[in-house]
């Protein structure tokens, strides 16, 4: 079996590739998914598209719609979703990728900081798992899916 890991969240840093390269080091029978991480191709798609809006809340609702149909594809064909919020930004759209896994039952990995359990408290009661470190999401990989 291979197994579909969808990672959303934050796109500032580089945890998904830590992830990734992680997972290929241990052989592991997956394929990873996630959303655009190019910040303005994912703003900038839907008025590229559909055409260009005046009013800001048009231009970026466009945008969050292309985007949804791409997120709601692949959270939906997953096996497991890793959400990581990173320190620097509010990632609403993480936070609602984790309720939306958590509503199809999808087994939920949360990835944050220390300083941010008690704003994550519920989001980190709907995971299966809660680390700090995407080393750890990659350890918890190879012993879901390689211990025998």
């Amino acid at each position: 079996m291979t197994w579909n890991i969808y990672l959303s969240g934050e796109i500032h840093s580089d945890w998904r590739q830590q992830i990734i390269d992680d997972a290929a080091k241990g052989d592991l029978p997956v394929d990873f998914t996630g959303p655009v991480t190019d910040h303005d191709a994912s703003d900038e798609c839907g008025v590229t598209i559909l055409g260009d809006e005046d009013d800001p809340y048009w231009h970026d609702h466009k945008g969050a719609k292309l985007n949804a149909i791409r997120t709601r594809t692949l959270i939906a064909k997953a096996d497991i979703v890793v959400v990581r919020f990173g320190d620097q930004y509010k990632q609403w759209n993480a936070a609602f990728d984790a309720g939306y896994a958590s509503a199809l039952g999808k087994p939920l990995i949360i990835v944050h900081g220390p300083d941010l359990r008690h704003a994550l408290k519920e989001v980190d009661g709907a995971a299966l798992a809660v680390a700090e470190r995407p080393e750890q999401v990659a350890q918890i990989l190879t012993y879901v899916i390689a211990k025998q």
